[in-house]
């Protein structure tokens, strides 16, 4: 049975969770990961750019000169891609980029992105967060402890309202509720701080 050991805010360990062995500990399944975090970025996309072809661009409706004669090619619009202010040949236009994956895709690849950070030692468990000064440096303090280096995604759901306010302006640090966070939001960031509060929602949520 895989284990994750809880630490309190000094980094040392006070207790430990048993994880299901049927979900931790084992094999990556990176095909799934890859379908939802495809999906994820492909949902945040506005697809808003827009460009005119020669029929949207105004003007042009008059034929530059005759057909024949003149020596020059023929022209039936000014506003052709060919011309200066005309048209834009084969442009963007406004589509939706969206792409949909079933819900027990979506599930599995946050169980799959939780058991890559688990199995690269990434996965840190803090018993209780609480900050009774609610200053930056104390919380940032609390990090230095636990030997998080790089972008840290947190999820401190149980803490205390001062813990939120003193983690707000770290850098390099995102906060997240455990009810919300997705696949795309933990492999995004090198260390997952939870709860465990917050460790006992995913755990339901990946049921």
């Amino acid at each position: 049975m895989p284990e994750l050991n809880v630490v309190d805010i000094k980094g040392k360990k006070s207790n430990s969770i048993e994880l299901p062995k049927e979900k931790f500990g084992v094999h990556v399944n990176d095909a799934v990961i890859h379908q939802a975090v495809v999906m994820y970025q492909a949902n945040t996309r506005q697809g808003n750019a827009s460009t005119k072809d020669r029929s949207m661009v105004s003007g042009g409706g008059k034929k530059p000169w005759k057909q024949k004669g003149t020596g020059r090619a023929r022209a039936g619009s000014s506003r052709s891609p060919l011309w200066k202010k005309g048209g834009i040949c084969f442009g963007p236009t406004p589509r939706d980029f969206s792409v949909a994956v079933p819900k027990k895709v979506r599930i599995a690849a946050l169980r799959e992105s939780l058991n890559a950070k688990f199995l690269s030692n990434e996965l840190v468990c803090i018993d209780k967060l609480e900050a009774s000064t609610g200053k930056t440096k104390d919380f940032a303090k609390v990090l230095e402890n636990l030997k998080l280096n790089g972008r840290v995604l947190a999820l401190l759901d149980g803490s205390d309202e001062k813990a939120f306010l003193a983690s707000r302006n770290i850098a390099r640090l995102t906060l997240n509720r455990a009810s919300d966070v997705n696949a795309r939001d933990i492999l995004s960031n090198k260390n997952l701080l939870v709860t465990k509060t917050a460790l006992e929602t995913l755990l339901k949520r990946i049921q």
